[in-house]
């Protein structure tokens, strides 16, 4: 039987259990995942995101913006390295959204919202670089 240091209540234990962090970082990265993998079932149609950004060569970039996100989630849910991963993920957030989504057109508003879901997003990825460099993390 595992016992509980004093000073941590069962809610608290739950919270920071194995299971829950894993889930945790799984829902964190998940659009980092999920945006990754239909670009992969439908590589022409991130052919063609790219070209709606003006990212070019677009099939460099698809395959680089592909790559990257998996790899960092990977990092991330793995613990291999998770602080650079974060912090990869939250300066890829932060350019993702400049470039994406601030038009100056119709549709600011939800434009303004998405950015600041964003903005979130890439706090968090920061907290959790934060806490694995606090604890030491060196893998």
């Amino acid at each position: 039987m595992i016992s509980k240091p004093r000073n941590q209540s069962g809610l608290a234990l739950l919270v920071n259990s194995p299971v829950v962090r894993f889930a945790a970082l799984l829902a964190l990265c998940a659009a980092y995942i999920q945006g990754p993998l239909t670009k992969l079932f439908d590589f022409p149609g991130a052919i063609a995101e790219m070209e709606h950004f003006g990212l070019h060569p677009t099939a460099f970039f698809a395959v680089a913006v592909i790559a990257f996100e998996l790899t960092a989630s990977a990092m991330i849910l793995s613990g291999f390295l998770r602080w650079l991963g974060a912090l990869a993920l939250a300066a890829f957030t932060l350019l993702a959204t400049f470039i994406a989504l601030l038009p100056l057109g119709m549709e600011r508003m939800m434009a303004t919202n998405a950015f600041f879901e964003h903005l979130g997003l890439a706090g968090a990825f920061v907290i959790v670089a934060g806490i694995d460099i606090a604890r030491g993390a060196s893998r």
